[in-house]
């Protein structure tokens, strides 16, 4: 297996993921600017593998696996860490309707590759417009701190609500794309069961 410029970059974004945590939890002023540094350079990686895969025609089929995984990873440790901080209901219910999204869409994902199906579940223009909120939105939650007397941690709230109202629509996008193949599949996995 020949590892590509955009494979590589997927891979130090999974490796970024310890260097988040360990710098958000340092006892220094700078440490919420540090963490929010750290998560933007992984932030620029999801997009800039992306560009030079499509750009160069750099595509592999362990890259196209890793680079959801990857992103899945630092958005659910950049929640996790941001609920444990600020552990409000509000919070947890964002963070929970974003993590198990990903879970859900990703199985959905899985079991219509195995049908053959997968192209009836790409990645849609909600989706996007998602991901960039939500990383708009952690990198507000991690900074923590005002600028200028903007409340940035209220902002990046009010936009993780937004990025979590965002989730369910690109999830229920999916899941109406997926439907008619779930339907037609419901009488085959019937007989399997009466076999």
């Amino acid at each position: 297996m020949t590892l590509t410029v955009p494979t590589w970059l997927t891979l130090a974004r999974i490796a970024l993921i310890p260097v988040l945590v360990a710098v958000y939890y340092l006892d220094y002023r700078w440490s919420n600017l540090a963490a929010t540094a750290v998560f933007a350079a992984a932030s620029l990686t999801d997009w800039l593998d992306g560009w030079i895969a499509r750009r160069y025609r750099m595509f592999s089929r362990f890259g196209a696996f890793l680079d959801p995984v990857a992103d899945k990873l630092m958005v659910s440790t950049a929640l996790v860490i941001t609920v444990q901080h600020h552990h409000t209901v509000w919070m947890a219910l964002w963070a929970s309707v974003i993590i198990g999204r990903e879970i859900a869409v990703s199985a959905l994902r899985e079991w219509m590759a195995e049908l053959g199906q997968r192209a009836k579940v790409a990645v849609a223009l909600v989706g996007k417009i998602k991901t960039i909120v939500q990383m708009v939105a952690l990198a507000f939650l991690l900074y923590r701190a005002p600028v200028f007397g903007i409340p940035v941690f209220l902002i990046g709230e009010w936009l993780l609500a937004a990025a979590a109202l965002l989730t369910l629509w690109s999830g229920f996008e999916y899941l109406r794309a997926a439907w008619p193949i779930l339907q037609a599949d419901e009488p085959r996995a019937a007989d399997e069961k009466n076999l």
